[in-house]
């Protein structure tokens, strides 16, 4: 500007076209404002009407220079506090700049600008927290990917070898069929690597190892989950339903090629009309004495065989589960080995198979139907571990009991149940990983003159997806404990290790489901593109919630079992031990529920393991102490207990959920004990915290409710889960590259490392 004077004007030009638009209202103001200050040469006036011409706004350039400007003149005068005072700065003439402070604010007013705010947002720029928070790491991220792979180390390095192969380059066809065959050739390849029968006795060609087996199935669902679960129904759950239910006759002629996958086949358990109810089930299988045969036999469409994976292309075999029919009695549900096909692939007689065709997701798997039409198979073909028929033409079992052997036959699936909540859990780590990094490389907006912002700093993009954070590490040790307690299991165990297992499984795929959907959004379009996976992960596991038994089913058999374990122990302990009992739980109470305790919100006590713990165990205590009272005055005022039980299933699930949340939290803080290396202990402390009190903060209307906490301290925990993801952030990629995904998996252009 030629008169140094008029540069007192470059604060408000700069304002007023910063966000590149000059309303007729904003121009009608400064337009008066300069006609009205006498001083202002006609010739001055209209150099500075050329500034606010709407049809030739200023060039890029020129705003830089008024930005760089004003920037230099508050950095070499830190006293400015006003735009009146930056105006007399800029102008050199403190004093001389033809308008008083008055008129300015006046101004400022009828232009809707706040300048205090304005000056400040240009003296923090630089120093603005949100902008300077950044990507760092505070740990040694190979001791956390140590740590999480535990004594799987060996294999999951093989798997994650393996699938990072040329051969194993995702699919990309959209043709169902081309799909299919590619997820079978894949299968063969880990066949041929002794992936598949890793849980087979070592005798018939397998290593013998279901810890790793296991570990094998998780780490495969870090690539294609068609493959994961293709592999989990040849190798696990038609091979796995062989080795448990059958005996050594079965092993010997069918383990080694179900391992080399010789034979594919099928686990064909699900009809269409009775879903998780298997004892419902309608296919027969009645016995023939006189040619010691059993015919497999679908009475109607309604009982035919649904969802079968492996069925309709693949499938020459399949573990039938069928009710056993000897001279006209039902003798319950037992297993067959039915065979569906030649070794070319033709179906045989008798036998239908439909295809399910395009599904959400897991369109690499076959998934299909099967009738039989009375098909006969051999006596020896009966699954016999469980329940056999013998010389006589009689129906024998080791466990006299028709509900304890059905349950102690389904509990020899229970693997199943522990296989899918890892493989879950896998795909939440992926999503996140493909979220957090994309995250913290996408930038937007910013402080006013600053440059902009990883979105990762933002307090709510934080919100969104490191609690998420938070649960998928506590949720992988719990997996680790049940994968444990399921290894080393004793007779007397098995119902606890069942229904943990069944909760497990729904708290788990629960969990990725909204883990993937918050990931997907978080990465706005980008995460709706197929080529950064986020959409193939969400349609794959949303069948997860439904599979080896529909969430919300398997959460009331946890909390059943629960509601059975509260029952032994009032049983166990008479009159004398159930007043002990309340008074024990009453001393909690009294000591959690004083006022200090209801209100205390220091950092100390929020931050506290144990009252993290203490808070959870109230609230699973008084939770299933509420249901049992229920469930008892209902049946004690005359309905019967099935209804009572239906009465209270929404109260079931909150049983259930606050059971699972004390063990994920408990293994997570167990976990953490056993770590040596401090800066990793203290970034995985802070992960426990932020998953402890996400929870308490999910959970605050009970805690409001049951008078545990009070809303002063409920409102320190939503600030201090706040704290915890803005401590996080600066560990959050690190945090996701210690899962250590093979970059050949992940194949997000939007999260490349």
């Amino acid at each position: 500007m030629k008169n140094t004077k008029l540069q007192a004007f470059i604060p408000l030009f700069y304002l007023v076209w910063s966000d590149d638009l000059l309303t007729q209202k904003e121009l009608a103001t400064l337009k008066e404002f300069i006609v009205s200050k006498t001083g202002i040469s006609p010739e001055d006036q209209e150099y500075l009407f050329s500034k606010i011409d709407i049809s030739n706004p200023p060039s890029r350039n020129e705003l830089a220079q008024w930005k760089s400007d004003i920037e230099k003149t508050i950095q070499n005068k830190p006293s400015i506090k006003t735009i009146f005072e930056l105006a007399g700065a800029l102008s050199e003439k403190d004093s001389d700049i033809y308008v008083s402070q008055a008129d300015f604010l006046k101004l400022e007013n009828d232009l809707g600008i706040l300048g205090e705010e304005v000056i400040q947002n240009f003296k923090s720029k630089a120093e603005s927290f949100t902008a300077s928070s950044q990507t760092n790491s505070n740990f040694d991220i190979q001791k956390i990917t140590e740590l999480l792979d535990g004594k799987q180390a060996p294999i999951i390095k093989k798997v994650k070898s393996v699938i990072s192969r040329p051969e194993f380059a995702y699919e990309t066809s959209t043709d169902i069929n081309v799909y299919r065959q590619t997820v079978y050739n894949w299968c063969k390849i880990l066949a041929e690597e002794n992936l598949g029968n890793m849980a087979y006795p070592k005798q018939y060609g397998g290593g013998e190892n279901i810890a790793d087996y296991f570990a094998i199935m998780e780490t495969l669902s870090y690539h294609d989950l068609s493959l994961v679960i293709k592999f989990g129904v040849q190798f696990g759950l038609w091979g796995m339903s062989v080795q448990s239910l059958g005996t050594e006759k079965h092993y010997a002629k069918y383990l080694k090629d179900i391992g080399s996958l010789k034979i594919p086949g099928c686990f064909a358990m699900t009809e269409t009309h009775h879903g998780s109810n298997v004892k419902g089930l309608e296919t027969t299988a009645t016995y023939h004495h006189n040619d010691q045969t059993f015919t497999i036999h679908t009475p109607h469409k309604m009982a035919q065989k649904e969802y079968i994976g492996n069925a309709a292309v693949h499938g020459q075999m399949a573990t039938v589960f069928a009710k056993l029919v000897i001279d006209d009695h039902d003798y319950g549900v037992n297993a067959f080995i039915v065979p569906l096909r030649d070794t070319n692939g033709n179906v045989l007689d008798g036998v239908t198979i439909g295809d399910c065709g395009h599904k959400m997701g897991l369109n690499g798997v076959d998934n299909g139907t099967i009738s039989f039409d009375q098909v006969k198979i051999p006596k020896e073909n009966m699954l016999d571990r469980f329940a056999s028929v013998n010389d006589k033409g009689e129906f024998e079992s080791p466990i006299p009991s028709d509900n304890r052997r059905f349950f102690t036959m389904l509990g020899t699936l229970v693997g199943g149940r522990i296989g899918i909540p890892r493989s879950a859990l896998a795909a939440a780590k992926s999503g996140l990983t493909i979220a957090i990094r994309y995250s913290d490389q996408r930038r937007q907006f910013g402080p006013e003159g600053g440059s902009e912002v990883p979105i990762l700093n933002y307090r709510m993009h934080q919100r969104r997806l490191l609690p998420h954070l938070a649960k998928t590490y506590a949720v992988h040790f719990a997996l680790q404990y049940l994968t444990s307690r399921f290894l080393n299991r004793t007779e007397a165990e098995m119902q606890e290790i069942e229904a943990l297992a069944a909760g497990m499984k729904s708290y788990s795929t629960w969990s990725t489901r909204d883990i993937l959907q918050e990931c997907r959004e978080a990465c706005g379009g980008k995460g709706y593109l197929s080529e950064n996976r986020i959409d193939a992960l969400k349609n794959d596991t949303e069948i997860y919630t439904t599979f080896e038994g529909d969430n919300t089913v398997l959460m009331q058999l946890t909390a059943k079992n629960r509601l059975s374990e509260f029952r032994k122990a009032f049983g166990e302990m008479g009159s004398l031990g159930i007043i002990n009992y309340v008074y024990e739980n009453a001393k909690t109470a009294i000591a959690e529920k004083n006022p200090i305790a209801t209100r205390k919100t220091d950092d100390e006590h929020l931050l506290d393991s144990e009252f993290h713990l203490q808070a959870f165990i109230h609230r699973e205590k008084t939770i299933l102490a509420s249901a049992a009272k229920r469930i008892k005055k209902l049946v004690d005022g005359g309905l019967e207990p099935y209804d009572a039980f239906n009465v209270v299933q929404h109260q079931m699930i909150d049983v259930s959920q606050a059971y699972l949340e004390r063990i994920v939290l408990e293994q997570f803080q167990k976990a953490i004990e056993t770590v040596e290396d401090q800066e990793v202990k203290s970034v995985l402390k802070r992960l426990n915290q932020l998953y402890a009190l996400a929870q308490i903060e999910k959970n605050k209307a009970w805690y409001l409710e049951d008078g545990y906490m009070e809303a002063v301290k409920t409102k320190a925990i939503r600030k201090m889960v706040n704290q915890l993801c803005w401590d996080i952030r600066p560990d959050a990629v690190a945090l996701v590259n210690a899962f250590d995904i093979p970059e050949s998996c992940i194949s997000a252009p939007i999260a490349t490392a």
